[in-house]
């Protein structure tokens, strides 16, 4: 066992060198939240799935625009018929096999069709800006969500060095009572209150650290990032938290939003595109007039011409017998040698052109004209409805972000104040615990009280951090962070 244990001791001091070897041999980048952001636009799938949506609909505009120029059709069939059959050239039975060809060339082109065509590309016109809108609005929702992700991960790290700052200074308080103790200055208790006060931060570091390894966890999952236990981001050097310069209500930045956000616009575009798609509804009860033309030729393995290569010959042939002398009757027959006709004559011959109108008028057919355009009138009454919750949510998103950084503000002032008193009443707890005439119970809640206060203050910090990041994301502004 001993001999083993002492083999398996250089294989592990190996592995772990090599790894640490492979790590510090890859760069390690630092990331900054206009990396996260910049690797989260191109690499997220949803933001992928949707640049697919926006080329299928650019695709859709072009069929449509095309759809509205005449169409152009041609083609050909090549036949063997086996039997008797009449030759749609010759108008002749045949009774042999019979090759033919058809080839043809056809056109037709809508004069007037409902506007259905016009209406369906101006539609398909909206419907492609409306899902580059649905873009925008995505990637400026997985925007938002990365710098919160990334402000989480900045908290988290400023809560664990408190625990850690905390756990410091009980941890000289340990030692500085473990010495008393043994001197017989200090009672025992005293000294398990504070050991038990470092279990607890020992703890509250741990779990700090799992807090922190969690926001780096999901701020890598959310921009797609292959999960690594070396990513890292920037700690920027934040401006101290302070009112805007400028007044500016929930009401201004609401305004300049509603003007300006990709969703709004989206919203707005689909109340468009509803309308154009009730006009195509009701293009589908109006009538329809169509110009067409063809031109067709062919060819028959039947037709025939006379061979101007051999000479006819002209013979007297009896045609019948006088009635009373009853002499027989001759007249002169001139007999032809024939050749099939050639496929470039048949083709210049058999050609026929046509040109012509069409007009469909309907009059029933099963109520499905009315039933779309009552479908349509729903759908046009429903993108209104979507405007408005649209508008409505994004209102309250404004005010409740305002309200959110208008408190944040507050708690910060009042905990800022709290965490200065609270500092200096620990500076004299710790005089009056060092010269023992404190409890270690007393101590230790005044310690308490300090580190709470500290965290509070934290929290208010990047809770207006962000909320004033969101509002200022809503007057136009992009998402950064304010460094000194």
């Amino acid at each position: 066992m001993i001999a083993n244990r002492f083999l398996f001791r250089p294989v592990l001091l190996t592995a772990v060198f090599l790894l640490i070897l492979c790590n510090s041999g890859s760069a390690q980048k630092i990331w900054t939240l206009e990396d996260c952001i910049n690797y989260a636009l191109e690499n997220n799938l949803d933001i992928n799935k949707q640049l697919l949506t926006v080329e299928t609909n650019r695709a859709g505009l072009l069929e449509s625009g095309l759809n509205m120029l005449p169409n152009l059709n041609a083609g050909g069939n090549n036949t063997w018929n086996f039997g008797q059959t009449i030759d749609q050239y010759t108008n002749t039975f045949a009774t042999n096999t019979v090759r033919s060809n058809n080839f043809y060339i056809s056109s037709n082109v809508a004069i007037y069709s409902g506007l259905q065509k016009f209406n369906t590309f101006k539609a398909n016109q909206i419907n492609l800006l409306a899902s580059k809108f649905d873009l925008d609005r995505l990637k400026n929702s997985i925007s938002l969500t990365v710098a919160g992700f990334y402000l989480d991960i900045l908290f988290n790290r400023e809560l664990l060095d408190i625990a850690q700052e905390q756990l410091r200074i009980t941890m000289t308080q340990v030692d500085r009572m473990q010495k008393l103790v043994d001197a017989g200055s200090a009672a025992r208790g005293d000294l398990l209150n504070i050991e038990a006060q470092k279990a607890g931060e020992e703890l509250a570091v741990v779990e700090a650290k799992n807090r922190l390894y969690i926001s780096y966890l999901s701020l890598q999952q959310l921009i797609d990032f292959p999960v690594a236990p070396d990513f890292q981001i920037e700690k920027p050097n934040l401006k101290a938290v302070q009112p805007p310069k400028e007044k500016i209500t929930a009401e201004i930045i609401f305004e300049h939003a509603v003007k300006s956000r990709p969703e709004i616009k989206s919203a707005e575009l689909r109340v468009e595109l509803a309308q154009k798609q009730l006009a195509i509804a009701r293009g589908y009860v109006q009538p329809t007039l169509l110009l067409g033309g063809s031109w067709g030729t062919g060819y028959s393995g039947v037709a025939r011409e006379i061979d101007p290569n051999v000479p006819s010959v002209t013979k007297m042939e009896p045609i019948g017998i006088t009635q009373i002398s009853r002499d027989t009757v001759l007249m002169p027959q001139t007999s032809y040698n024939y050749r099939l006709k050639s496929f470039g004559d048949q083709l210049k011959t058999n050609n026929n052109q046509s040109v012509g109108f069409t007009l469909n008028i309907p009059i029933f057919n099963g109520w499905s004209g009315r039933t779309r355009i009552y479908k349509a009138k729903i759908q046009k009454s429903q993108a209104e409805l979507d405007l408005g919750i649209t508008t409505r949510d994004l209102r309250k998103l404004i005010e409740q972000s305002y309200a959110d950084a208008v408190a944040a503000l507050q708690k910060y002032n009042a905990s800022g104040d709290q965490v200065k008193a609270r500092t200096e009443a620990f500076k004299y707890a710790q005089q009056k615990f060092d010269v023992g005439v404190m409890t270690a119970f007393d101590y230790n809640t005044s310690k308490k009280d300090l580190t709470k206060s500290e965290s509070d203050l934290l929290q208010a910090k990047f809770s207006f951090i962000f909320k004033t990041t969101i509002l200022d994301f809503y007057m136009g502004n992009p998402i950064k962070i304010d460094r000194e």
